[in-house]
């Protein structure tokens, strides 16, 4: 069993950290360029699947990747520092909020492009097999990526070889603004999008996404299975994320900012987007530690009021750092 207590206080960090860099937008406005994407609503499943691992084990993720470095021990200061394109950031402010990594914690980084991270841990998994320490690697991804070709290429190829890797494929229902029945066959036809296991001969599950034991237990035998030998296997994760795709690029003189969710401003319905407020992974967490004598209201809200002090502070230290000396725009930069 997992300690309940350390799966709490992460996915609150998680989620205060994602609360954190949205309210950036309005009141810090220009601080953060281009591109990012939340994960509040996921905490659950981020934080549940993480902790299945041993230290030595590693990640990869999307482009909405805040939450993985957070529970795996890297330093929101530097995180938020890095969102904010400062030199004190986790990657001296080069890759943004899209392109986290901090491999001495084994978190091998994320990518921009839908689906592109997914091959890159399948060679992670084949060194890991080479180096026969039974490590086993993690892949996150949404269910976009599932209609991409290196989805498809990697479990071929991850389920000949028995690689030792997860697949956790985390299927928040839209597709940016498009929700996913309108875009997969096997949503359209009420199945679960981890029947696409079958095509290459490994284990397919479905989980609740919101409830964090229900993923630990799902994701904990699956990485056993890959560390025994027995390789790959395709986790689905239902989550349904409680913010927009992602911020509104506005021309310029306007702020960035979050609009509010596609279910609202795409589709009109309020009610759906209600409901997932009411499902709240966090909140709901939070009640069933209190309800089974766990924690005591008094802690709840203590571990709550440090980890947005503790936020908050990461938003402190990244409006302090500085930028990188524009001589340094060239370093890393191969012709």
């Amino acid at each position: 069993m997992p300690d309940l207590v350390w799966i709490y206080t992460q996915m609150l960090r998680i989620r205060e950290f994602e609360e954190r860099v949205k309210r950036t937008f309005e009141e810090h406005p220009g601080v953060i360029r281009g591109h990012t994407h939340l994960a509040d609503g996921a905490e659950a499943s981020i934080v549940g699947s993480l902790a299945a691992l041993r230290e030595d084990d590693q990640v990869l993720a999307t482009y909405r990747c805040h939450g993985y470095p957070l529970a795996l021990g890297t330093d929101p200061k530097a995180m938020m520092a890095e969102i904010y394109g400062r030199k004190d950031g986790l990657c001296g402010g080069y890759g943004g909020s899209m392109h986290l990594a901090d491999v001495e914690r084994g978190f091998l980084g994320t990518s921009g492009i839908v689906g592109q991270g997914i091959p890159h841990a399948a060679g992670a998994a084949y060194a890991a097999q080479i180096r026969g320490k039974g490590q086993v690697v993690l892949s996150f991804f949404g269910d976009g990526a599932t209609k991409q070709g290196a989805f498809h290429e990697t479990l071929n190829i991850a389920s000949l070889w028995k690689l030792p890797i997860v697949f956790v494929m985390e299927n928040n229902n839209y597709n940016v603004v498009t929700r996913s029945e309108q875009e997969d066959a096997n949503a359209a036809a009420g199945e679960p999008l981890a029947v696409k296991a079958k095509a290459h001969s490994m284990p397919g599950e479905t989980v609740d996404g919101g409830d964090p034991l229900e993923v630990y237990e799902v994701v904990s035998k699956a990485v056993e299975r890959a560390r025994a030998g027995e390789g790959p296997t395709l986790v689905e994760s239902l989550v349904y994320r409680l913010s927009a795709h992602g911020n509104i690029i506005a021309p310029p003189g306007v702020p960035l900012h979050f609009p509010e969710h596609e279910a609202i401003t795409v589709f009109g319905n309020l009610e759906e987007y209600e409901a997932a407020r009411r499902g709240d992974p966090v909140p709901r967490f939070r009640a069933k530690l209190v309800t089974d004598g766990t924690l005591s209201a008094e802690d709840a809200d203590r571990i709550a009021d440090e980890a947005r002090a503790e936020m908050q502070g990461a938003v402190d230290f990244g409006l302090e750092s500085p930028f990188p000396a524009a001589e340094a725009a060239t370093d890393y930069v191969y012709a």
